[in-house]
């Protein structure tokens, strides 16, 4: 069990220089065993008295502000909650848990970010197309055993260079009946774009709406879930047909903290979303307790969690990074960015040697182009969060052509992927495609659609 306040908290030795530089909010998570039959009972007899369960919300949307007061929110579908307390309440109640064995962890609550690439000050989508290929390490001549041209891949007036390295313009599947959650900075809902779609939206940040103020959770949507035929411009979208929920757990700043990401998933899983993507995260090398819980109270529920490895490699100067929080939770599947050569890109994270620390599969991460917000209307950026939308984007293919759903899930798009001259610590089992018909794991019932 972590000691809560504990100001080594997470430290381990041999880890990269640069982690574990935490960011806290001053609440802790906790994680109750499963099988805890009343944590709101455990919570109170600990003399947290204002207590409040997700199970009083419609469809579990928990209202920030309704909860800003309680002493502990619980999170019913996972068995997690954020619990307001000083340090010496916190200690105490961790130790009377522990004794009565109902507690499986407690953890300061860290604050997430979106992705920036290392050693960039520019906001997203403010970089020159020079410094993008700076970032992603794009040389002149030969690349890893790719050939002469670095850019292997490009956008045509059809299709963005992305759907055409996963092979999502030859697929049948449009994700048709299948709910994608995007966990970001919300959804411009009034991009022409996404007219007629079926959109469910909640806020989980205080004192703003589902609307999105950044633009990275547009674009986010845009890749996974997006239209098949835009305004203007090639198809960047793969799944067109899945049903999108919208969570905002970021600000408009970009930041946003454990317990609205987890009351993000507790929402997502409740509604029974099979597909969950966050592009978000913390530059810590350990794995962060609650999200070991959420992604396999997820997976056990039908849920995958598809999470970006992180930005914080710069691989040309000897720096390969390390996968963070919350994609290096062993139940959470992590994904790393490539270029358009295939190769890795320079800022994406390596796997780190602990458990859950692995890269586990690649996406296109590197100048992708996907909606944004109004009047601007579309935007090209990069990073491990442009590759997360892609995989949760073929994710919802998959889960249509096979039926699919958590693990079975999981394995699909892993076991699918096409492999790649990089080492698995850099791109897990390689670069996620879309089903194709005569795909070996499609149903031939399926396949003849």
């Amino acid at each position: 069990m972590i000691e809560p306040g504990s100001e080594n908290f997470a430290r381990g030795t041999g880890l990269p220089p640069g982690s574990d530089v935490l960011e806290t909010t001053g609440r802790f998570i906790v994680v109750f065993d499963e099988s805890e039959g009343d944590p709101t009972a455990t919570l109170r007899n600990a003399g947290l008295g204002n207590v409040a369960n997700s199970r009083d919300f419609t469809d579990q949307s928990v209202d920030p502000l309704e909860v800003e007061n309680a002493d502990a929110t619980i999170f019913s579908e996972l068995g997690i909650a954020v619990v307001t307390a000083d340090r010496g309440q916190a200690r105490s109640f961790a130790h009377s848990a522990e004794d009565r064995g109902t507690i499986q962890s407690i953890s300061p609550e860290l604050v997430h970010h979106i992705l920036k690439r290392q050693g960039t000050q520019t906001s997203p989508g403010q970089g020159s197309q020079e410094q993008d290929m700076q970032q992603a390490g794009l040389q002149t001549g030969t690349r890893s055993g790719f050939g002469a041209n670095p850019l292997a891949f490009q956008d045509t007036p059809q299709f963005t260079w992305g759907l055409q390295a996963t092979d999502v313009p030859s697929s049948p599947w449009s994700g048709r009946g299948i709910r994608v959650a995007v966990l970001d900075t919300g959804f411009d809902s009034t991009h022409p774009d996404f007219a007629g779609r079926q959109i469910t939206t909640q806020s989980f940040i205080p004192n703003e709406q589902a609307q999105d103020g950044h633009g990275h959770g547009t674009h986010c949507i845009g890749t996974s879930t997006g239209t098949n035929a835009p305004a203007s411009g090639p198809r960047y979208g793969i799944a067109y047909g899945a049903e999108i929920f919208v969570g905002k757990v970021l600000s408009n700043a970009g930041s946003g903290s454990d317990g609205g990401i987890i009351a993000g998933i507790n929402w997502a899983v409740a509604n029974k979303v099979p597909i969950i993507s966050m592009s978000l995260g913390a530059n810590v090398s350990q794995v962060h307790p609650p999200y070991t819980a959420a992604g396999r109270r997820a997976l056990n529920k039908g849920s995958l969690i598809i999470a970006a490895a992180g930005n914080n490699a710069a691989r040309s100067q000897g720096n390969f990074g390390f996968v963070g929080a919350p994609a290096n939770s062993p139940h959470i599947l992590a994904v790393a960015a490539l270029e358009q050569s295939l190769d890795v890109a320079n800022f994406s994270a390596r796997t780190l040697a602990i458990r859950g620390g692995q890269v586990d599969i690649a996406g296109p991460g590197f100048r992708v182009l996907s909606s944004w917000l109004m009047p601007a209307k579309y935007n090209t950026i990069s990073g491990t969060s442009m590759a997360t939308p892609h995989i949760a984007g073929l994710a919802a293919l998959w889960a249509e052509a096979t039926g699919f759903r958590g693990r079975e899930l999981w394995a699909t798009l892993v076991q699918e992927g096409q492999r790649l001259l990089a080492p698995s610590v850099d791109v897990g089992s390689g670069l996620g495609l879309a089903p194709q018909r005569g795909s070996r794991s499609v149903s031939s019932d399926d396949d003849s659609r």
